[in-house]
């Protein structure tokens, strides 16, 4: 079987793009590798699990949630780069948007080569959705690639047609959406034409969302996407999208 290695910015980001893809190659005996570029140490704790005078930190925390939510999905090795998190406006003189790029691709790369892997997942020129340590991600994993000589190389993404149809089709059974969320929606993943790679993971969305709820700090147990009924899930998680690097034949999985 082959192996594949999924590029991610920060805790979580790995369930909500990828986890899918991630839960139906390793059911399928794929080998699936996670590297993530920081511990997501400027983020939300959401649930207020973190205690005053617990000793543990925002990083320390996500971190162990990230570990559970890999075994979870399969994940046969989960690794951490260890980057500063740069926080959403980029803003971290030491996040990783400020890292040199090079340096990171170079470890990377090792890693990628030394799985002998077949496939790096990384995220499209945008980031999917801006976020400065997103780019980061796509600037060094095509550079890594490149390093290790990798043969097959796809860019997560969110179909931005299905994504608005989605939230047109919410709005219709009267559910509020707010204005952040169809500004954010607006400009999120990239037109459906973009997309060479369709992947149906309706039967991993029980995985995926067990995984979600790893991350407690930031999907508390009564978070509304931890609560939508099977169906409703399914219809949001159930596909992932990818663009393949230098690919154009339209494709339903990565092999």
């Amino acid at each position: 079987m082959s192996t594949a290695v999924f590029f991610h910015a920060h805790p979580d980001d790995e369930v909500l793009f990828t986890g899918g893809t991630m839960a139906r190659a390793a059911a399928e005996g794929h080998r699936v590798v996670l590297v993530t570029a920081t511990r997501g140490d400027r983020g939300l704790d959401r649930a207020g699990l973190l205690v005053a005078g617990s000793g543990e930190t925002v990083a320390e925390r996500r971190t162990r949630e990230l570990q559970a939510a890999a075994s979870r999905l399969g994940v046969a090795r989960c690794e951490i780069l260890g980057y500063e998190d740069s926080g959403a406006d980029g803003a971290a003189a030491t996040g990783f948007v400020q890292a040199e790029a090079e340096e990171a691709a170079a470890r990377l790369a090792k890693i990628v080569a030394d799985e002998a892997a077949d496939v790096l997942v990384i995220y499209d020129e945008r980031g999917i959705y801006g976020h400065p340590d997103h780019v980061q991600v796509h600037k060094v994993g095509l550079r890594a690639a490149q390093l290790a000589n990798t043969p097959s190389v796809f860019m997560a993404t969110i179909d931005r047609d299905r994504l608005e149809s989605l939230l047109a089709l919410a709005e219709t059974f009267g559910l509020a959406i707010d204005d952040a969320t169809l500004d954010w929606a607006v400009n999120a993943g990239v037109a459906a034409e973009r997309i060479t790679t369709t992947i149906d993971v309706s039967e991993y969305v029980e995985a995926k969302r067990d995984a979600m709820a790893a991350h407690q700090t930031q999907f508390p147990p009564s978070s509304g996407l931890l609560q939508l009924p099977k169906p409703a899930f399914e219809l949001v998680f159930g596909t992932e999208w990818y663009i393949e690097l230098g690919g154009t034949a339209r494709r339903t999985w990565l092999w």
